[in-house]
């Protein structure tokens, strides 16, 4: 078996009380095991623990307990190989903005010891389409540019694992898939990433794997198609040829749903109840068919199911 990009045993996480409140646990004991070259998705509500954890991964945050291991190295035996299996890209924009890009690169890249001549600058900035702003102040560049900025910051030690952390927040759509197509590269490449996302249509997209943490525990994860798989209910939406009554005979354990252009939304469990039943009451309501289409649940119907009973 591929030996793991991370894999953390038992991490726990507790801040200490402050003004007269409770101590935190942020993390309850998780276990992970992040295959190495995959796009792996960490999804989680606000104030899951999400931030905490990847924070623990970039050597921010001490863990209360637990053990973490990033390419094999253990932060706590190996902190510096650890440290430097991995490229971190925040949700914060924070930048200097008295350095260019190119400034901000070649400082990032000594940080980590990156001798001179193995820096990869130009080939970063051609990377994230900012060579014309190579030397630019930052502080001159839209929140898209500097967006980009940080996803070359994380790059320039060349590591084998990359986490973004909610890339796509607040960005133009020409920017999103510019990042989406470099993603698709580095991992074809043999880049391990992972990708915390608000954007869920996003993490079904892209991702091969999926990890779903909730109030500091983890409640699911597998491959995103086994995570589709899970819901057994199905919509099938029909398009009636004139307004339908107002007033439909439901079987049992068939939910309707009215949508804004008049079209019913018939969802029901695929286990229990047949098309061929749901077009019977469409009929027996005296509704004759416009158009009829199925759709399968997605990856929101998924997480809302698993994270609403948690």
């Amino acid at each position: 078996m591929r030996e793991p990009a991370i894999e953390i045993t038992g991490l726990k996480k507790t801040y200490a009380a402050q003004k007269g409140q409770e101590p935190k646990e942020a993390l309850k004991g998780i276990d992970l095991r992040i295959p190495a070259g995959s796009i792996f998705g960490l999804l989680g509500p606000n104030g899951a623990g999400k931030s905490t954890l990847i924070n623990i991964l970039a050597g921010l945050v001490i863990k209360s307990a637990g053990q973490v291991k990033i390419w094999g190295f253990d932060q706590d035996v190996n902190p510096r190989q650890s440290r430097a299996s991995i490229g971190v890209m925040p949700q914060e924009l924070h930048l200097d903005p008295f350095f260019s890009p190119r400034g901000a690169l070649e400082v990032q890249a000594g940080l980590y010891g990156v001798p001179k001549e193995q820096r990869r600058t130009d080939e970063i900035l051609e990377t994230i389409g900012l060579s014309d702003k190579a030397d630019a102040y930052a502080r001159s560049l839209s929140g898209g540019m500097r967006r980009r900025l940080l996803l070359g910051k994380a790059m320039v030690h060349m590591p084998h694992i990359l986490v973004l952390d909610e890339p796509t927040a607040g960005v133009d759509i020409e920017l999103r898939n510019m990042l989406w197509a470099n993603v698709r590269k580095m991992n074809e490449a043999g880049m391990t990433i992972i990708l915390t996302t608000h954007y869920l249509e996003e993490a079904e997209e892209m991702c091969d794997e999926i990890a779903i943490i909730n109030h500091g525990e983890k409640i699911a994860q597998d491959s995103t198609a086994n995570l589709l798989g899970r819901l057994d209910a199905k919509t099938m939406v029909i398009e009636p040829e004139s307004t339908a009554p107002p007033e439909i005979a439901l079987p049992d354990g068939v939910d309707l749903t009215r949508r804004a252009n008049g079209a019913l939304a018939f969802t029901y469990d695929r286990g229990t109840t047949t098309a061929e039943a749901i077009l019977a009451v469409a009929h027996q309501a005296g509704i004759t068919i416009k158009d009829v289409k199925t759709e399968d649940p997605d990856l929101e119907d998924v997480f809302l199911a698993l994270t609403s009973h948690v």
